[in-house]
């Protein structure tokens, strides 16, 4: 049995967004397919009619520098974000946690779309770009949108993109300044699992040995992308040390929500070892904001 009956190709977003509406019902969006596809397959999702490929819109595949922020189309396959200089120089956290999404094959097809629109609290490059302060650029038949990043989820693989009439055409992230950098880190169960036990990304600015700003994202920390604000705030405006670290920490620690998973790690052992974690992140984006 065929796991669509009609399949779409539009060019422009103008067109995706018409066939989105338009075709047959139920019409979803699919660019590498690399959840959806199984998604439906083992049904996890309601039947589909019509599947809109997006993979050759044209504003979805772009990666430039627009309105003085990196703008990364949400078509563009992970591989190509691996590899472009620009999101390098300024989206290290990004290119980290990308290179590690799955296997190579799976990073050739999947996009930064898809990871996001899939809206689970600890996928790798949702938690990079929370750390990044990225906005997510909403199309729809009105025209386009920006929203906060954060305000895309819900709970877990819940969103607030109506996906009947909407789409995301990709997302802008600000561009590093001197003395600003970002790293990502993850601890997963051994190769061939795929599944992250813990996620992080730190952004961070720094004014010789002080912190002058700084962003924590931490998956999963709760039912959506977890922001460690409580953490930022003691870090903000005071001198890496090992005392301000234990600050950190103790007010990362008070404000996730880690929970236990069958399937990955117990609540306990998520405490355990996002300290080593989120220290290490840390630092490297410390040592990058200095080069």
């Amino acid at each position: 049995m065929s796991l669509w009956q009609e399949y779409r190709q539009p060019t422009t977003l103008s067109e995706a967004i018409e066939d989105l509406q338009n075709a047959p019902q139920p019409a979803v969006p699919i660019a590498g397919g690399t959840d959806l596809l199984l998604d439906i397959k083992q049904g996890r999702h309601k039947p589909v009619h019509t599947l809109i490929d997006v993979t050759g819109v044209i504003e979805m595949n772009v990666v430039e520098i627009r309105d003085d922020m990196l703008f990364i189309g949400a078509a563009v396959p992970v591989n190509h974000i691996i590899n472009n200089p620009l999101v390098i120089e300024h989206a290290q956290a990004l290119v980290d946690s990308s290179s590690l999404i799955a296997g190579p094959q799976v990073r050739n097809t999947a996009t930064l779309g898809g990871n996001v629109a899939h809206a689970l609290p600890a996928a790798e490059a949702t938690i990079a770009m929370v750390a990044l302060d990225a906005q997510a650029e909403i199309a729809n038949a009105e025209g386009l949108r920006r929203s906060p990043l954060m305000n895309l989820f819900l709970g877990p693989g819940k969103s607030s993109i109506d996906k009947t009439c909407e789409l995301i055409a990709g997302f802008y992230i600000p561009q590093n300044e001197p003395n600003q950098a970002s790293a990502f880190k993850r601890i997963m169960r051994p190769q061939g699992v795929a599944l992250p036990i813990l996620n992080c990304a730190v952004w961070v600015e720094r004014q010789k040995d002080k912190i002058s700003d700084v962003r924590i994202a931490v998956g999963p920390g709760g039912p959506t992308p977890f922001r460690a604000t409580e953490a930022e705030t003691q870090l903000i405006g005071n001198i890496l040390n090992d005392k301000t670290m234990v600050s950190a920490v103790e007010s990362l620690l008070g404000q996730a929500k880690f929970r236990t998973s069958p399937l990955r790690a117990t609540q306990k052992y998520r405490q355990h070892i996002v300290v080593n974690l989120f220290k290490e992140t840390l630092d490297q984006a410390w040592k990058r904001a200095n080069q």
